[in-house]
């Protein structure tokens, strides 16, 4: 399965997430990259040239890793998202439900 942007992972243990102390500690998904373009150092190989970027709230850090070394936790269901008037919460099969959300007022209504 596909981890993708706003899903829950937990870091594998392997011999480099060991030695940097981040086997076990989970996040949430931010970004995804491509490392030969965007040149953020990777924990792990990023083989097919994909990264992910993962908050890590008990750290208060984000960082980047090779898609191999996490395991999905969850798609976090309820996520919300805000663009405009529009609106996207999360499903619990990781598909986005999209809608208007409140309605937007004009200009020249700030104050109300």
């Amino acid at each position: 399965m596909n981890i993708t942007f706003g899903d829950h992972v937990r870091v594998l243990s392997t011999p480099e997430t060991d030695e940097r102390g981040f086997a076990g500690k989970s996040g949430q998904v931010y970004r995804e990259t491509m490392p030969s373009v965007t040149d953020v150092e990777v924990i792990g190989e990023a083989r097919e040239d994909h990264a992910l970027n993962v908050f890590m709230e008990d750290l208060d850090a984000d960082l980047w890793f090779a898609p191999d070394l996490l395991e999905l936790i969850d798609h976090a269901a309820g996520t919300e998202i805000r663009i405009g008037n529009r609106k996207a919460v999360r499903r619990v099969v990781g598909s986005w439900e999209e809608s208007d959300s409140l309605p937007t007022k004009k200009w020249w209504q700030f104050w109300r």
